[in-house]
């Protein structure tokens, strides 16, 4: 069992708690990145999980978020996610170029990699003006907060997946 820590980190222009939409712990936020089979074989395209969806596993004992066989060698693993290790990114983490942690993933044969940042986001202005539905999966995002009257902005979203078990 090894575990893998999402970390992300952005350049953001006066926003703060940048977070998914609806928290780290949110059971519809759909992660979305590339599987590395214990053979070396990586998945072609995205596999999504999320907390809201579950299957059993091969064994009959539990259930996992994913359960996969690798195309190339026919092996099965399973990744669980586990909640509660997430933390909003930060103004002061994102110019100190610090990653944050999003979510945990209890692999079993595969191994993470090269998260896309789709779903939506949520993140804050420094004058406290909130701002839902942001869509990451281009690199950018810009708005303009209107209590604060200046520009909000998020580029350079980057992830990185560390091992902490």
């Amino acid at each position: 069992m090894v575990q893998y820590l999402l970390m992300i980190t952005a350049e953001l222009e006066n926003l703060t708690n940048l977070q998914p939409q609806g928290g780290s712990d949110d059971v519809n936020f759909p992660f979305m990145f590339k599987l590395k089979c214990g053979c070396g074989e990586v998945t072609e395209k995205e596999t999504c999980v999320s907390l809201n969806e579950t299957v059993p596993l091969p064994t009959g004992r539990g259930n996992a978020h994913l359960v996969q066989k690798c195309k190339f060698c026919g092996r099965s693993g399973n990744l669980t996610m586990i909640t509660g290790q997430g933390r909003p990114l930060t103004q002061e983490a994102s110019q100190a170029g610090s990653f944050m942690p999003v979510m945990a993933f209890d692999c079993r044969g595969f191994e993470p990699l090269e998260f896309h940042f789709g779903g939506t986001w949520q993140a804050e202005s420094i004058e406290g003006t909130k701002f839902e539905g942001i869509d990451l999966s281009e690199g950018e995002y810009a708005d303009y907060d209107e209590k604060g009257e200046c520009p909000v902005m998020i580029s350079n979203p980057r992830a990185k997946f560390t091992v902490v078990k």
